[in-house]
């Protein structure tokens, strides 16, 4: 399974992005309006065109950070968000990045992933999270894809990949998702753990 960065840079060039809702999704929105720090060091990992990035930068938040492996991708958040510090937007593998942050913000990266890095990606998430940090946001809650992205999952599997690391705040089935994916997102909230 080729998921390479010419390989997403090729989905984003050829505007091959299904997930891609062209806005910040409902949950998120949401999620965001009731955050209070606009000091919280953000990351949005596999950010791609990165509308909740922009976002949270148009309302105040200005320590957000993009990784991704698409420069396309980077460059279209920029010219959006020509404000949008260079610096905060990574083209790199977010299991290389080597900095810390207070929130990490899930929106269909965990789900492009390979599956078999799943476990990782929860070990990594809890190594990069500062004391008491939190990775939240949306996962699939259905049967999707095995031979390429989005892969899906279920709510159980999740937990067994998170709860090593994490204490989990909610994880239920998201009120708010957009009509093709309701009953088919589950929102979370998720602490590192000590």
């Amino acid at each position: 399974m080729d998921l390479s960065q010419e390989f997403w840079d090729n989905r984003y060039q050829s505007n091959d992005i299904g997930w891609d809702l062209g806005v910040v999704s409902p949950p998120l929105k949401a999620y965001f309006d009731q955050l209070i720090n606009k000091e919280l060091k953000i990351l949005i990992p596999g950010g791609g065109n990165s509308y909740d990035a922009e976002y949270l930068f148009n309302k105040g938040f200005k320590n957000i950070f993009v990784v991704d492996l698409s420069k396309t991708a980077l460059d279209n958040l920029k010219a959006r968000a020509p404000d949008f510090p260079s610096s905060n937007l990574i083209l790199n593998n977010f299991f290389d990045l080597n900095m810390t942050f207070d929130l990490i913000i899930e929106q269909t990266f965990f789900c492009a992933i390979d599956p078999s890095l799943r476990s990782d990606y929860a070990k990594k998430a809890s190594e990069i999270l500062n004391s008491k940090g939190n990775v939240s946001g949306l996962l699939f809650d259905a049967v999707l894809n095995t031979t390429h992205p989005p892969f899906g999952g279920s709510k159980t599997e999740y937990l067994g990949y998170f709860k090593p690391f994490f204490e989990i705040k909610i994880m239920d089935e998201a009120y708010n998702s957009i009509k093709p994916r309701a009953g088919r997102e589950l929102f979370f909230i998720i602490q590192k753990k000590g």
